[in-house]
């Protein structure tokens, strides 16, 4: 009795059996069978050749998500607003400080404009034409939707 059960597929597979097809193959080829052997060994190089030039990239890793609690667990109702009004004061004064650089960028763009001929302050009118049109239409894409959110009374 074998010590290796063989079970599903390989209980078909023998060894002895491959070697006796081998040797048979082998002499069957006469003289030529170098040359098949050295024909058959080239493919096989060739073809892994190809496959180790082949490039790929596997699926980037999911990002590590650390969480991190910086709140009390006993903050006070009056100490999560004054929170919030100092993060909303701190929002505030970015934004305004980012509205003067952009405005600074569109002086920039303004003087650019003037010493290369354009004129600057039509573009700027069919600019804010534009804008208002694009927000007007927004806002007929949103009233739809605004009448069909139920009232919550």
């Amino acid at each position: 009795m074998s010590p290796f059960k063989r079970s599903g597929y390989w209980q078909h597979v023998r060894p002895i059996g491959m070697i006796a097809d081998f040797r048979e193959v082998w002499k069957q080829a006469g003289h030529n069978r170098w040359r098949i052997a050295a024909l058959a060994a080239a493919c096989t190089f060739g073809v892994f050749y190809v496959m180790s030039q082949q490039g790929g990239q596997a699926p980037h890793p999911p990002p590590e998500v650390t969480y991190v609690s910086s709140w009390r667990a006993d903050r006070s109702d009056a100490e999560i607003r004054e929170s919030n009004r100092h993060n909303q004061e701190l929002k505030e004064q970015f934004e305004a400080e980012q509205a003067v650089r952009d405005e600074k960028v569109k002086d920039i763009y303004r003087t650019l404009g003037k010493m290369s001929g354009m004129d600057t302050e039509k573009i700027e009118a069919e600019a804010e034409a534009e804008r208002k049109a694009e927000e007007k239409a927004f806002m007929e894409r949103m009233a739809p939707q605004q009448e069909q959110v139920p009232d919550s009374e």
